[in-house]
């Protein structure tokens, strides 16, 4: 697939074919240790929600680089109130949820996940064998996972407040689930990213480095071969790295894509009726799931998807170790 298509830089999917048994129960393996307990860690989930009173907004872009991505046109939207996480779940947060019920992820599953080659060892490059075509970056690593992001050779407990990455949808709606919360629509997502700034280019503005400051983690330099790090991260940075929006929301451009509840279509929203723009929900059923943000890998020479009305999608059962989730709920 192309990059019009879709965003092979950001979420390269599993193969249709490939299917994995999908373990959630109690016993899978042991409590991982010196974890804060369940209460306090949904205590903490719900603490970091921000209220919003809803209204309408202009959802979407007319932006035509990306056709495939169906961004617009742009439309009048409105949604309802709700609440959305300050930022995505982190590894502390997810590794207490996993400790709790024995959740055991699509990619422990699967046995394998995506990782950008950048991250992988020298001792794991030995044993790489896979490497997604078009988009020869993305390595297919075995035992890649959440606990281990670049390989088994790498801990999430190096980084406890990054951000849990190589979450599919189905593992994300799993943790929301557990932590009494759901995905946001896309739409929630959007609204609460714009951060009250409706129709700019970016969470903050017009500008992509407003004063030489950098707002966001993504790429700079040549991508996908040398990241001249200029924002101070290679990978996914810590939550809460950069300035919060206007709605008090951290990260939603670049560090990870997050996943939302609507199933993805380009067209759908473009042949919907005006009185079906409160709320929407995306088409009824599809193939693949839609994400928002962009990443740490996004660049303009490629994928320019931090931009805050642009979007992308993957399937379900798809992870990858750029993507993770942010909460909502309903008010």
């Amino acid at each position: 697939m192309t990059n019009e298509e879709n965003c092979s830089c950001c979420a390269p999917e599993r193969s249709a074919g490939e299917t994995g048994k999908i373990v959630s129960a109690k016993g899978i393996f042991a409590p991982i240790g010196n974890i804060s307990n369940t209460t306090a860690i949904k205590s903490e989930l719900k603490n970091n929600l921000i209220k919003l009173d809803g209204g309408v907004f202009a959802m979407g872009t007319n932006d035509r680089r990306f056709p495939g991505d169906g961004e617009g046109p742009t439309r009048e939207v409105t949604v309802d109130p709700f609440a959305i996480a300050t930022h995505e779940i982190t590894n502390r947060q997810f590794a207490a949820f996993a400790s709790d019920t024995g959740y055991a992820t699509e990619a422990e599953a699967f046995g394998w996940s995506f990782v950008f080659h950048h991250f992988v060892s020298e001792a794991t490059k030995a044993s790489v064998t896979s490497a997604v075509q078009g988009a020869q970056w993305w390595w297919q690593v075995h035992g890649a996972d959440w606990k281990h992001p670049h390989g088994t050779d790498s801990d999430w407990q190096e980084t406890p407040d990054s951000p849990a990455v190589h979450i599919s949808w189905n593992d994300a709606v799993a943790f929301a689930t557990w932590a009494e919360m759901r995905l946001p629509t896309e739409a929630e997502w959007e609204f609460a990213a714009r951060g009250g700034l409706d129709g700019a280019t970016f969470a903050w503005g017009e500008d992509l480095t407003p004063g030489g400051k950098h707002m966001c983690n993504i790429w700079q330099g040549d991508f996908p071969s040398e990241n001249s790090l200029e924002d101070g991260f290679h990978g996914a940075a810590p939550v809460g790295s950069y300035p919060e929006n206007g709605y008090g929301l951290f990260d939603v451009a670049g560090n990870i894509w997050e996943w939302c509840s609507d199933w993805f279509s380009a067209t759908h929203h473009a042949n919907e009726r005006k009185v079906t723009r409160v709320n929407p929900l995306g088409p009824r059923q599809g193939r693949s799931k839609v994400t928002k943000g962009g990443s740490y890998l996004c660049h303009d020479s490629y994928c320019n998807r931090y931009r805050v009305g642009a979007r992308t999608s993957s399937t379900p059962d798809s992870s990858i170790g750029n993507m993770g989730v942010r909460l909502a709920m309903s008010l």
